[in-house]
């Protein structure tokens, strides 16, 4: 069996700071609402499908975390598999509900993503992502990575506290400036357009305009990256209810048209066209039926804006090596040729990490819909999300593309 696959409902809580918050009450309020648009209730639910890491590193809830976070919201009984997965954990969660559905195994399938990664000694929020990499070869890997440029000069280094992400991100910024000629304007282009862009988006953790200017003026984190450039450390929860044809005929339901999960492998670091993002987005065009050209609206993994520019290479919005050139024309903001992250992104919106990805779906439904408000994207019929996680040499260890389809 093989049944198409459709999102019926979404839900997202705001994100930012919730420190008076706990991870279940996140979750419990996006999972309703996910359900409410849906137009069911738990009872309806065969399967979920829960991601976190903050559960486990913060809460210390290491094990059945999913169970403990849902059941007080009225999800008893019903199977609840936990996923990690680092970043893509909430893409994650939703390629196993799709698969689920796809499979007959339930008519319908939740998926639910959730992270509290604010705490009151903010160190222990960013440590979190300390084991996204292969930590037994954490300094290996950090010492290639540097090693794809030459040595910053002592005016270049890095100032306060930042993650080791933030560094990873730095350096794969610096070796493709060195190769492909993209510029720090280019890096501040982008993060200005989803910085605008998240001034219409009321669950986005920021929603404050940046000129090109400011962002190339303010704190410097790791060169050529400003804050503006990097995503905040955020708390939300997000939700995606899946179903089938065969279960619904509501004509707000959102065809998922591919939905691809890939791991990472060993390549050059000057072999591009084989980069983790590049095989997952070329495995989902050909199994939608598709090419780039088709694609209407964006979601991507943009926990800098290098990661933007390299991604919407990456998704063949542009020639690999033009992703800086491409998105300081305007091609990628709204009103250009594919608006990319019109939620502002991880950017502005912010990055709960394992409810991301679920958090780029409920953006890309409600563009597919028509229910965006003033970050629309008129007509929008085709979108695509890519969501990454961790690192494993050189490139991400996980990677998420779904592409989905207006219905009517």
């Amino acid at each position: 069996m093989n049944r198409e696959a459709l999102i019926l409902g979404v839900g997202a809580t705001p994100f930012g700071r919730h420190l008076d918050r706990g991870a279940g009450d996140l979750v419990g309020q996006a999972a309703h609402e996910a359900l409410r648009d849906a137009g069911l209730t738990p009872a309806d639910v065969g399967a979920v499908f829960h991601a976190t890491v903050s559960q486990k590193a913060i809460d210390g809830q290491h094990m059945i975390p999913g169970q403990v976070a849902l059941r007080p919201h009225g999800f008893a009984g019903v199977p609840v598999v936990n996923v990690e997965n680092a970043c893509a954990g909430g893409a994650t969660a939703l390629w196993l509900a799709i698969a689920h559905v796809r499979a007959g195994l339930s008519d319908v399938a939740l998926a639910v993503g959730v992270d509290k990664l604010v705490c009151a000694d903010p160190a222990q929020g960013l440590a979190v992502f300390d084991g996204a990499m292969d930590i037994a070869h954490r300094e290996e890997t950090l010492a290639a990575l540097a090693a794809l440029t030459e040595p910053l000069p002592p005016e270049l280094s890095a100032d306060g506290d930042r993650s080791v992400f933030t560094e990873i991100y730095a350096s794969l910024a610096r070796a493709h400036m060195q190769r492909f000629g993209t510029t720090e304007a280019h890096l501040a282009a982008v993060s200005a357009k989803n910085h605008a862009h998240s001034v219409h988006n009321p669950r986005a953790h920021f929603r404050r305009a940046f000129t090109a200017q400011e962002i190339l003026a303010a704190r410097r984190v790791a060169w050529p990256l400003t804050v503006p450039m990097c995503s905040p450390v955020s708390d939300g929860a997000a939700a995606v209810v899946v179903t089938c044809s065969d279960f619904t005929r509501d004509e707000s339901a959102v065809a998922v048209l591919s939905s691809v999960l890939l791991s990472g492998t060993d390549r050059a670091a000057d072999d591009a066209g084989r980069h983790i993002g590049r095989r997952a987005a070329l495995a989902a065009y050909e199994k939608a039926g598709i090419g780039p050209q088709d694609v209407d609206v964006a979601e991507v993994h943009d926990a800098t804006a290098f990661g933007e520019i390299q991604q919407v290479e990456n998704l063949g919005f542009c020639p690999i090596g033009d992703g800086g050139p491409w998105s300081a024309s305007g091609a990628g903001a709204l009103g250009g040729t594919v608006p990319v992250n019109p939620s502002g992104g991880l950017e502005s919106r912010g990055h709960p990490v394992s409810a991301t990805g679920l958090a780029q779906v409920f953006e890309l439904v409600s563009q597919l819909r028509g229910r965006a408000g003033e970050r629309q994207v008129p007509d929008a019929h085709i979108a695509i999300a890519e969501n990454g996680g961790g690192l494993y040499g050189i490139e991400e260890a996980v990677a998420a593309v779904t592409i989905l389809g207006r219905t009517r």
